[in-house]
C-alpha cells in the first residue's frame, strides 16, 4: 500500500537550464526522466525544500557535460503527493522490498544479470529497476498508480568528522503523475 502524507502540498525545486526554466514558467510541461540509472525511477524529480541544491544540482550538469544545461537554473514548484511511496514510511519500503523479491526471482528465471547500483552512488540501475517494477506490480494487480515516490539520501561528505549528517543529505521527489504539478514560480 502505498502512502498518502498528511501534507498534501510540497514545494519542489528542479534544477535545469535557465532557458528550460522560462520555458517551464511560460506553461511548457516538465520532460520526465527515464534514464535506467534514476533513483527513484522513471519520472520528473524535483529536491524538496531546497532550491539550493537544485541549482548546485543544475551546475554539477553544466560541470560535467552532461545534459544540455549551459547556464544553470532551477524553478519552483508546488506540488500535491497524491497517493505517494515514501521510502520514509514501512508500508512503503515493504512493497519496495517485495517488488526486489520479485525482480531477482524474474532475473533468476531468466538466467540474465541483475542490474547493479553504481560505486559512485550516483548511477542506480538497480533501485530504478526495483522502483518501476513496483508500478508495474500494482498495474498488474488493478491497484491505483503512484502519483510520486518520495526518498531521503544521505550524500556528499560527511559536515564534520565522525558525523552522520552529510552535506548533501536530501529529499528527492519523483512525480510520475504530470497532473501533480499544481504550478510552477520563480524564485
Amino acid at each position: 500500500m502505498a502512502d498518502r502524507l498528511n501534507t498534501a502540498f510540497v514545494l519542489g525545486y528542479h534544477g535545469c537550464d535557465a532557458d528550460v526554466a522560462e520555458r517551464l514558467l511560460a506553461g511548457e510541461p516538465f520532460r520526465p526522466s527515464e534514464n535506467d540509472y534514476d533513483w527513484l525511477g522513471s519520472g520528473i524529480y524535483f529536491w524538496e525544500k531546497n532550491p539550493e541544491r537544485g541549482l548546485d544540482f543544475a551546475k554539477e550538469l553544466k560541470a560535467l557535460g552532461r545534459g544540455s544545461v549551459e547556464t544553470p537554473g532551477v524553478v519552483g514548484a508546488i506540488i500535491d503527493l497524491g497517493l505517494c511511496l515514501d521510502l520514509s514510511t514501512k508500508a512503503s519500503i515493504d512493497q519496495v522490498r517485495n517488488a526486489y523479491e520479485q525482480l531477482t526471482t524474474l532475473i533468476e528465471t531468466a538466467e540474465a544479470a541483475l542490474p547493479e547500483n553504481h560505486e559512485d552512488g550516483l548511477r542506480r540501475k538497480l533501485d530504478c529497476a526495483v522502483v518501476n517494477l513496483v508500478h508495474d506490480i500494482r498495474d498488474e494487480a488493478g491497484d491505483p498508480p503512484i502519483d510520486t515516490v518520495r526518498g531521503i539520501f544521505l550524500e556528499g561528505e560527511p559536515i564534520y568528522p565522525s558525523a552522520g549528517f552529510f552535506e548533501k543529505t536530501h529529499v528527492q521527489i519523483c512525480v510520475r503523475n504530470p497532473d501533480c504539478v499544481k504550478g510552477v514560480f520563480r524564485l
